[in-house]
């Protein structure tokens, strides 16, 4: 059974080039797309797709309230995913709170975008990494340290480390190549963190880590510097094509 996704943007072209792009997928199909936000919410409330993917700047209701009225129903079951670009970093936090199963940049390939949308169908979470560096970064540099937190106590060593990866956005297999293990036991690991933390998934885990100013300093000097592996990023197209 193919998945049902609803597309909200309010540039036509990029709504058709990312539609186009899931229509060369057997298992992937678009069953809406609309201009703004509230039409987004009312047509998942209609439809009720797998997962809605929303420009976080629309006309009438944007795409943070949008995801909002979405996930705060009790019935709902649609993923939503959140599209932004680089002048939307101060959207990122409150959306991710909300709940969204994603936050991507408009600017990521197609492939890439698609990845997501399965991804997030399943009920797990991606953020584009560059998007967590920023956010890391913005929050180590603007927050006080906080008191111990006592919810962190009772992570290992091992759990604190992982916690760590997250937060600045690498894959469970990325962080199993770093600590020499298997992708099955950070599976294992992550699952721990969550239910220790009292967190839901692993958006609410790098959120977490972001505003309980866990990240290193040197990963923000990193970032503000551009050493050519994590610098400011090179803007691409607006989309699929």
């Amino acid at each position: 059974m193919s998945l049902r996704i609803l597309l909200a943007d309010d540039h036509a072209m990029f709504r058709s080039g990312l539609n186009a792009a899931l229509s060369t997928q057997d298992d992937l199909c678009c069953v809406a797309e609309v201009a703004d936000g509230q039409e987004a919410v009312d047509e998942t409330i209609r439809l009720r797709p797998d997962v809605a993917v929303l420009d976080i700047r629309m006309p009438r209701l944007d795409g943070l309230r949008a995801t909002e009225r979405i996930l705060t129903r009790p019935d709902n079951t649609t993923k939503v995913i959140v599209l932004t670009t680089y002048d939307d970093d101060s959207y990122v936090h409150s959306a991710l709170r909300m709940g969204a199963s994603g936050f991507l940049l408009k600017s990521v390939p197609p492939e890439e975008m698609i990845a997501a949308i399965r991804i997030a169908a399943r009920g797990d979470t991606i953020i584009d990494p560059s998007v967590t560096r920023r956010l890391s970064t913005r929050f180590a540099d603007s927050i006080a340290p906080p008191a111990s937190h006592p919810a962190l106590d009772r992570l290992t060593a091992r759990e604190h480390s992982v916690l760590l990866l997250l937060a600045q956005a690498h894959s469970n297999m990325e962080i199993a190549r770093r600590l020499g293990v298997g992708d099955e036991t950070i599976k294992t690991h992550v699952s721990r963190i969550l239910a220790k933390l009292g967190l839901r998934d692993r958006t609410q885990a790098v959120v977490y880590a972001a505003t309980h100013n866990l990240l290193p300093r040197s990963a923000a000097a990193l970032e503000h510097r551009g050493d050519g592996r994590h610098g400011t990023p090179r803007r691409r197209g607006q989309g699929p094509a």
